[in-house]
């Protein structure tokens, strides 16, 4: 099977910080590298102010190849892996998931912001649309202030898989599995119940004591319940997963907020976090999508998101 990763870059070292995951996961998914640079058109991007010609927009096109050869030439002196690059007009986030489509990449890597050339700004309201359009799984990856170091892996040992018992959001383990076979990660599998909330509890206990004490022996059975529905239903997915020979583990955590809670575990020893970007449970069960926008946001490691198929 010829796998493929596609990285789109927009000139910036923002942008490159893609590269080091990206070289990680060629190498060992044995697949080819594509960068691509979307060039925006200045008459379309400027036409209010009619003062560019298409003289400065084909120089601008020309930085953009000779930018992109540079990073061909030094990650082909780094890599055993082909590596290709494309210049394309159009809409950027239209362009990359026609890229994606047309080179059946495996996963599309690319930072969550970057600042390209002239100051035109592109990776991150695009990676968020990208992210709830295309069909390729894709990986976002935040940059740091210090340049990428592409002598240097980018290893992935622990991958974080939130579920919330549904189809939709078990579809990111296709994606997470080939990912994180190829990298001999493990895996910890998690889900989110939401706490169940009693009514007003009377004030008075003379009056309303036991009423008080029935209301939260209910609350108490309810959450016990809850529990024991999100711990069955995980160990059924893991127990799947270790007769593949993967090394699984699971957890259950009761919280309002099922991105906080998704984050607040991600600081402990993982290195990845794979969510799909919705998912539909039944009661007090999480519905991804806003929350994998929270997560991707608020976390300093890349985020394996997916969009299920319908």
């Amino acid at each position: 099977m010829i796998r493929s990763v596609l990285v789109p870059l927009d000139g910036s070292a923002f942008g490159e910080h893609a590269l080091p995951l990206a070289m990680s996961m060629a190498r060992r998914l044995h697949a080819s590298l594509n960068f691509i640079h979307v060039h925006s058109l200045l008459d379309a991007t400027y036409a209010e102010l009619q003062v560019f010609d298409n003289t400065l927009d084909q120089e601008l096109r020309n930085k953009e190849r000779d930018y992109l050869r540079a990073v061909q030439k030094k990650l082909q002196d780094r890599t055993s892996s082909p590596v290709t690059i494309r210049n394309v007009d159009g809409d950027i986030a239209t362009v990359i998931c026609e890229q994606a489509d047309s080179l059946r990449a495996n996963f599309i890597v690319m930072t969550t912001h970057g600042r390209g050339p002239m100051g035109r700004f592109w990776l991150g309201s695009v990676t968020d649309e990208v992210m709830r359009t295309s069909t390729v799984p894709l990986i976002a990856v935040h940059p740091r202030d210090e340049p990428p170091n592409l002598a240097t892996e980018t290893p992935i040992k622990h991958i974080l898989v939130p579920l919330d018992g549904s189809p939709a959001a078990e579809q990111i383990l296709e994606s997470a599995l080939m990912f994180g076979r190829a990298m001999e990660a493990e895996y910890t599998l998690l889900r989110v119940v939401s706490p169940v909330y009693p009514m007003t509890i009377p004030a008075e206990p003379a009056i309303f004591g036991s009423v008080a004490t029935d209301i939260m022996k209910r609350v108490e059975k309810a959450h016990t319940q809850m529990r024991l529905e999100a711990t069955e239903y995980l160990h059924k997915v893991a127990q799947k997963l270790r007769s593949e020979g993967l090394k699984v583990d699971t957890r259950v955590v009761v919280e309002d907020q099922p991105g906080v809670a998704i984050l607040d575990v991600a600081k402990s020893s993982i290195d990845m976090v794979a969510i799909a970007t919705h998912g539909r449970g039944g009661l007090a069960r999480l519905l991804m999508g806003s929350v994998a926008d929270k997560v991707i946001r608020g976390a300093t490691i890349p985020i394996l998101v997916r969009r299920p198929k319908e």
